[in-house]
């Protein structure tokens, strides 16, 4: 598409220089990555301002470039060079808006579905791709693990790419033949405008609890964040919600879409008869006057909830009731979500619970399941450079619910771990409780000297396979140390 048609689909305020009339090769928010005839769209990150690096661009081969600092590059520049200037208020909206188009729109040609919320998402877009996939629909998955097309994976650093990155990933799952695309949207992504632009035929609310403080400031701004995908839904998309969740009303009152709800109160999809062990979950499901038993590998009553929000996504999409169920019950162990490893009597849970509520969830459900007759142990710390506030209610929670607890480094980032260890601590009334500030050490601990039929939840990192440390990630799994100390023990 030439230059002067992508303009168009762009809010400006501003032109200087010359508009080529030329096809655009491409779109960068990344000067290294700017090519002959391509297009640079000047973000301001946290770390970095791509106002710094237009001169570089232009360099690379440019024909244009899209700013909000006026001053930043003198016009004279682009005059001289025969290049457009295209100052916007917003880049962020602006570089949604040039992808969107660039790539031909194509979350419109797509069964787009999005899940947000505090937790549960990726296990929520796990059941979803798995019961698209039932009904013989080749399914994209965008997440925090790994993206895949269909069952090509591509490994992520991010839960929700940059709006660039994003278009492109939906156009080759497009043309690779995806029907459906599955994508956990983060509040990051919705305050940065990554999703701006992309069409949701149905959205997806699972919870909100207190997360990411440190990034949005207040528990409000965080749901606000949140709102954000709701409130642009259009009136032909779904909205599937969790009619549990104390915040959903508000969270959903100003959507134009069509509401449903699913949980255990009076729900559109309602919950009932759940049960779990070690080896999985049953429950029902009823939903217009028919009652559906779900059953999955996965434990825990909150992977009900997960598997609902699912059932309820498809059936809504025209999925036969029958094909959800199936889905579900062969949705695969979700890497690092209450993972169960151990062949013997004692047991580990490999969990991503790295909040509070997600941390209470995890061991209640494991309380639940041994009733008192095996010990439950927790190893587990706090990520740096994240929100501070969780800490001492983490370590509250785990001791209160453990035997005993082995409080550790997790990813530390630049934050000295022992401090976010005594942060840990002081939320803490029991003495049940050690520290190890080696992770492996903890897990070794935990695994070498607690009975034999010890149950013993590590968490925090649950897929992640690496720790970071002053801005370094070393290999570190917590699955592999588990697997490795449980042999020792069972030799």
């Amino acid at each position: 598409m030439e230059l002067t048609d992508l303009i168009n689909k762009i809010y400006i305020s501003q032109i200087v220089g010359e508009v080529q009339r030329q096809d655009v090769t491409g779109i960068f928010y990344d000067s290294r990555n700017v090519t002959k005839g391509s297009v640079f769209v000047a973000i301001k990150g946290f770390k970095t301002d791509g106002h710094k690096f237009i001169l570089d661009a232009l360099n690379n081969g440019a024909i244009a470039v899209i700013l909000e600092d006026n001053n930043s590059v003198p016009d004279e520049i682009f005059i001289h060079n025969r290049k457009a200037k295209i100052l916007v208020k917003d880049s962020r909206i602006a570089l949604a808006q040039a992808s969107n188009y660039f790539f031909k729109e194509p979350s419109g040609s797509l069964n787009l579905i999005g899940i947000t919320g505090t937790n549960g998402k990726t296990t929520t877009s796990y059941f979803i791709k798995s019961i698209v996939e039932q009904a013989g629909n080749k399914t994209g998955l965008i997440g925090t693990i790994s993206n895949f097309i269909g069952s090509k994976e591509i490994k992520t650093f991010l839960t929700t790419p940059e709006s660039n990155d994003l278009n492109a990933l939906l156009y080759e799952m497009l043309n690779e033949g995806c029907s459906y695309t599955v994508m956990e949207v983060s509040s990051h992504s919705l305050v940065l405008k990554r999703v701006y632009g992309l069409k949701f035929s149905t959205a997806v609310f699972t919870n909100i609890t207190s997360d990411h403080l440190d990034f949005h400031g207040n528990f409000e701004e965080y749901f606000k964040a949140k709102k954000i995908l709701f409130d642009s839904l259009s009136d032909s998309a779904n909205l599937v919600y969790n009619i549990d969740d104390k915040s959903s009303v508000n969270i959903i009152k100003d959507s134009k879409a069509k509401i449903y709800s699913y949980g255990t109160q009076d729900a559109d999809f309602q919950i009932s008869n759940i049960s779990y062990d070690l080896s999985g979950t049953t429950f029902i499901i009823r939903y217009k006057s028919h009652d559906f038993s779900i059953s999955t590998s996965l434990v825990g009553s909150f992977n009900a909830y997960n598997a609902a929000a699912a059932f309820a996504s498809a059936v809504l999409n025209g999925i036969n009731p029958e094909i959800a169920i199936k889905g579900i019950k062969n949705t695969k162990q979700v890497p690092g979500r209450f993972e169960v490893v151990g062949k013997g009597s004692k047991k580990v849970i490999i969990d991503y619970s790295h909040t509070a509520d997600s941390l209470e969830k995890a061991l209640s459900a494991l309380n639940n399941i041994v009733e008192d007759k095996y010990p439950v142990y927790t190893v587990f710390g706090c990520g740096g450079n994240r929100d501070k506030t969780k800490r001492p209610v983490m370590g509250r929670i785990a001791s209160e619910l453990s035997r005993r607890i082995f409080i550790t480094s997790d990813n530390p980032r630049n934050e000295n771990p022992l401090d976010i260890i005594n942060e840990i601590k002081s939320g803490i009334k029991k003495e049940n409780f050690e520290v190890i500030e080696n992770r492996e050490e903890a897990i070794r601990k935990s695994i070498e000297e607690t009975e034999k039929n010890a149950i013993i939840l590590i968490a925090g990192k649950g897929h992640e396979s690496y720790q970071e440390i002053n801005g370094i990630r070393n290999h570190f799994s917590d699955k592999e140390v588990a697997e490795k100390y449980l042999s020792h023990d069972q030799n």
